[in-house]
């Protein structure tokens, strides 16, 4: 399989020097096109006010260049809306969901547990996260978090019309719902750890990290044990060197995969 690493929105936040992007990946299978995250689309370009809050317009301060939205990638590759079959989500935070509106045929995949908290949020902060416009009309297929082991993870496999090398980790803790999207590519295996981190220097051994990254995990976190456990878990899988590690949201890891 053919595995693109795009950047689907950029942010400027502040004290983040080289500012942030969104990580998504565009496979190409014998099935069709599957997307990894969506970041920011089309009418989240257009008409930011109407899904993206003002706190978060505030704090992210996105680009929202038009050019970046994974419709935009994957036409300029030749491709359709409608040649993208399936969308797998690490979650439904609306700088990953965002652009689910431009794939109106394609099957979004998610852990039930994420859906469970976009639509039945437990607090004015949850409901935020998740823009309910952003899923209109988009067609789910939910999963459990479980199932055979892939390097010390649970991971779910044999997900209907998706090849067997493209499987869901969970990594519950950023929300309810987290998981990771994993994909063996021709050059071994990749590992989309969504915003199971912010800062490539966690997953790093030593580990290391910045103030404003680690007080925004901190901030967005729902379950803090789940959250570091896995961090710990992913330094370890990084290490051994059995899966490219990456997360949604750090420009230099994206640079070495692009």
């Amino acid at each position: 399989m053919k595995v693109h690493h795009l950047n689907c929105a950029t942010f400027r936040p502040p004290l983040v020097a080289g500012g942030l992007v969104a990580h998504c990946l565009l496979i190409e299978t014998d099935q069709g096109l599957v997307l990894v995250d969506t970041g920011f689309g089309t009418n989240e370009v257009t008409n930011p006010k109407a899904t993206i809050d003002g706190l978060s317009r505030k704090l992210l301060r996105p680009a929202l260049d038009i050019t970046e939205t994974a419709i935009s990638h994957v036409e300029k590759r030749g491709y359709t809306a409608d040649d993208v079959k399936h969308i797998l989500l690490t979650h439904l935070d609306l700088d990953h969901a965002g652009g689910l509106r431009d794939f109106p045929k394609a099957t979004v995949h998610v852990l039930d547990t994420e859906l469970e908290a976009a639509t039945n949020a437990r607090s004015t902060k949850e409901r935020a996260r998740y823009p309910k416009a952003q899923r209109d009309g988009v067609k789910f297929e939910t999963h459990k978090a479980e199932g055979e082991d892939w390097f010390g993870f649970q991971a779910v496999r044999n997900i209907a019309g998706l090849p067997e090398e493209v499987l869901m980790v969970p990594l519950i803790g950023h929300t309810r719902g987290h998981t990771g999207i994993a994909v063996k590519s021709d050059d071994g295996w990749l590992l989309h750890a969504g915003d199971a981190y912010f800062y490539r220097g966690e997953v790093e051994t030593p580990p290391s990290n910045i103030f404003a990254l680690k007080l925004t995990a901190k901030q967005t976190e729902t379950i803090r044990e789940q959250r570091l456990s896995n961090v710990e878990r992913l330094r370890e899988l990084k290490a051994s060197g059995e899966a490219e590690v990456f997360c949604a949201h750090d420009p230099v890891e994206l640079a070495r995969l692009a």
